[in-house]
């Protein structure tokens, strides 16, 4: 069973105060959990070595689908093809990502759910609000896996160093900027964009947000701000998979700017390859001995309790639990029934005394660099609970 202490929450006036709005849910509850899961030295470091392993395998299985044209095999949009080989030809530094696991506490294996690669969220919670919780209940704030802060603005600045140290370059990114952008009325997402905007601050770059229906763009020119100065980097929570569905044209603007100009977006249309689930069946194919690994399909599994969800899903919708037999035995409606369906192997979560389930959030930013956790039931869905740790 997951070991768990009680705290006191964070009052939502202070929360408030540091911009997270979102604190409490539609159903009336906290957001942020009055408990920590505490976790060991020893499983903090399977979680580090877990993520960056598979990373590594992420690249190999994107190399692999873009080398053998298996973009449809995805359900990768046609449109997004040339952006997707561009930026990944272009060597375009990926930001930073999610990996959700199961298991890596309670002497549960670590098993990978899905790769959360192209507009991750729970950043703000994962970096401050667990970190600024045990601050408040007079813990060691340093008790936990969040290096989450530097690892993205030493990422920041490896927009300009490439691999070198980013140390090094002193006052280079001075001289390029980066505009951040996310869509009105979702404080969630422009919370999380703006403390990216304030990390790209404290890596030298000089930024500026607005709104993504405020962003101006010219095929032959770039990207530029209401008040008309051009960016070298553009930074957008949206997804590639919800920009290649427009009808305003913008997936071919975007791709005539990457193509006549040195702008780049962030994070790179090569990720819509890692935020693809079908890209787990890839990864099964080609490592199907990784312990992280869970047998994927893109049809039924035989004899197995599995899980189906599509290849866009997000928050739980559209997934069913199967049995072994083939019953139903939970299932979550949602929007996403235009894509295509992927067969996972089932895999248990931790559990509480109550029979709440947890799942790892383990964000990457060239390494793994932070560590949270999502409460709710047998699929976690968009009422899941955060829960922060402590390491013991």
């Amino acid at each position: 069973m997951i070991q768990l202490e009680k705290v006191q929450p964070i009052s939502p006036a202070l929360m408030e105060e540091v911009g997270m709005s979102w604190h409490t849910d539609v159903d009336g509850q906290p957001y942020i959990a009055d408990e920590i899961v505490q976790v060991t030295e020893a499983e903090t470091e399977a979680y580090y070595t877990a993520a960056n392993a598979l990373y590594d395998m992420y690249v190999e299985a994107a190399q692999h689908v873009i080398d053998n044209d298996l973009f449809l095999a995805l359900d990768i949009p046609y449109n997004l093809i040339d952006p997707i080989r561009r930026s990944w030809e272009n060597d375009h530094r990926h930001l930073y990502g999610r990996f959700d696991f199961a298991g890596g506490v309670d002497g549960l294996p670590i098993k990978l759910i899905e790769f959360n690669a192209d507009t991750p969220t729970s950043l703000f919670e994962t970096a401050i609000v667990q970190w600024a919780l045990l601050k408040a209940n007079g813990m060691n704030e340093a008790a936990q896996f969040n290096t989450v802060y530097d690892s993205l603005v030493k990422n920041f600045q490896r927009l300009v160093t490439g691999e070198a140290d980013p140390q090094t370059f002193g006052d280079a990114y001075n001289y390029q900027n980066i505009l951040f952008s996310s869509m009105r009325d979702l404080p969630e997402d422009e919370r999380t964009v703006r403390f990216l905007q304030q990390m790209a601050n404290d890596a030298g770059f000089q930024t500026d947000f607005c709104y993504m229906d405020e962003v101006g763009f010219l095929e032959q020119e770039g990207i530029f701000n209401p008040a008309g100065t051009r960016f070298d980097y553009w930074f957008k929570l949206y997804p590639w998979e919800d920009i290649a569905l427009q009808t305003d044209g913008i997936n071919g603007i975007l791709d005539d700017i990457t193509r006549n100009t040195d702008t780049v977006i962030l994070n790179p249309a090569y990720t819509l390859l890692f935020q693809s689930k079908g890209i787990m069946k890839v990864l099964y194919d080609l490592f199907p001995d990784s312990p992280y690994l869970l047998e994927t399909r893109t049809e039924v599994l035989q004899g197995k309790k599995q899980v189906a969800k599509k290849m866009f899903g997000r928050e739980g919708a559209n997934t069913v639990i199967y049995d072994a037999a083939g019953n139903i035995l939970k299932s979550i409606p949602g929007e996403y029934d235009r894509y295509r369906t992927i067969y996972q192997a089932f895999a248990d979560y931790p559990q509480d005394a109550q029979g709440r389930s947890y799942q790892a959030g383990v964000f990457f930013a060239w390494e793994a660099c932070g560590l949270g956790f999502r409460r709710g039931g047998e699929i976690l869905d968009n009422l899941s609970k955060f829960v922060a740790h402590r390491v013991v």
